[in-house]
């Protein structure tokens, strides 16, 4: 059954079921000498790629002030010139850069950056509001944090923002979120059928709360297009691998998750569709809150991930062998005791 919309939790904006991920759109940038985009880009094409997106449906984009440090969120104003009104925004903040340099320079949680920052990306994406507006910075302490969202009070009060939400995989910080922020709408968190998040969903389902899923596809891995031969260039994120980044290690796919890849696919494809298809329609049937915004740099990308929506969520019957062939391997992967949130990078990065 089809699923093309679903409510950005309790802001009473409605966006697509799917979303699209700018990260891998937003050309290089970097900390020091370690990348941090996805390689050169072609920024004309992600326009296109884009713009194609609205046309199949589209409507949620996510970006971050920090990726391509600025370059990103340019781009996606470009592509939607003459489109605002058709799509819904969602960027973050919370990272320094210079964008003349494309260098991460460190982090600023302070109120006062915050009305900087959300000036400086209204204007890169030439609009005069944000849909939702992010937290960038998954670790902050609970009470810098309540500080920052009683500022994000007043932003939905002069109308630059509509809603706003934290870009967090801790369950903890993800209900201080729901539960002491008025205008909260989302939280964004890892989620794949790679790597579950039973504790941030329940969170989202006790305080009305999007489930906005980066990551949903493996950083490419439930693409089927990597092999254990595949090699990643060194501009690319994914090829000088930063010890943050798990799927991929010295510029290859791990090999613990292509096994898992490998015990998922048949069940994910079981009824037609691509590799890519399963893993997002599996996301859907895991909870009816959750929407996926897997990267696209090309519009064949977005094309064969847009078709997903009109095959919706994974039948029961092939959503319980996924869980039956991944039940042992998951158990492994996720030792609370030794990994109690997935990996975090010290300095900007996705989504993802």
């Amino acid at each position: 059954m089809a699923v093309t919309t679903r409510m950005l939790g309790r802001s009473g904006i409605e966006v697509s079921a799917l979303g699209m991920g700018c990260w891998a759109i937003a050309g290089p940038w970097a900390e020091g000498s370690q990348p941090l985009g996805w390689g050169a880009v072609d920024d004309d094409e992600s326009v296109r790629a884009i713009r194609r997106a609205l046309e199949l449906g589209v409507t949620l984009f996510d970006t971050a002030d920090t990726y391509g440090a600025g370059h990103g969120e340019r781009v996606l104003g470009r592509a939607l010139a003459g489109r605002r009104d058709d799509a819904v925004i969602a960027t973050k903040w919370g990272y320094t850069f210079n964008e003349a340099t494309r260098q991460a320079t460190g982090e600023d949680a302070s109120p006062a950056y915050l009305r900087r920052a959300v000036t400086a990306s209204l204007r890169r994406l030439g609009t005069d509001r944000i849909d939702l507006y992010q937290l960038h910075l998954a670790d902050l302490p609970v009470h810098r944090a309540e500080a920052l969202f009683a500022a994000c009070e007043d932003l939905v009060a002069e109308g630059l923002i509509r809603a706003y939400g934290w870009s967090t995989d801790r369950a903890d910080r993800a209900a201080t979120l729901g539960s002491t922020a008025p205008g909260a709408a989302a939280v964004q968190h890892a989620l794949s059928v790679l790597r579950d998040a039973p504790e941030v969903l329940a969170v989202c389902d006790k305080y009305d709360l999007a489930s906005i899923d980066q990551g949903p596809l493996g950083m490419g891995l439930l693409t089927g297009k990597y092999t254990a031969a595949s090699t990643l260039p060194r501009d690319d994120v994914r090829g000088l691998t930063p010890g943050w980044l798990e799927w991929f290690r010295g510029g290859r796919p791990a090999p613990e998750w292509l096994r898992r890849v490998g015990a998922v696919r048949a069940a994910l494809t079981a009824d037609g569709r691509t590799l890519a298809q399963g893993a997002l329609g599996w996301i859907w049937a895991r909870s009816g809150r959750t929407i996926p915004i897997p990267g696209c740099r090309t519009v064949a990308q977005v094309e064969e991930n847009a078709a997903a929506l009109h095959r919706g969520p994974l039948p029961a019957e092939q959503f319980v062998e996924v869980e039956r062939q991944l039940a042992a391997l998951r158990t492994a992967a996720l030792r609370d005791a030794d990994r109690p949130h997935w990996p975090r990078p010290t300095h900007p990065q996705t989504h993802p």
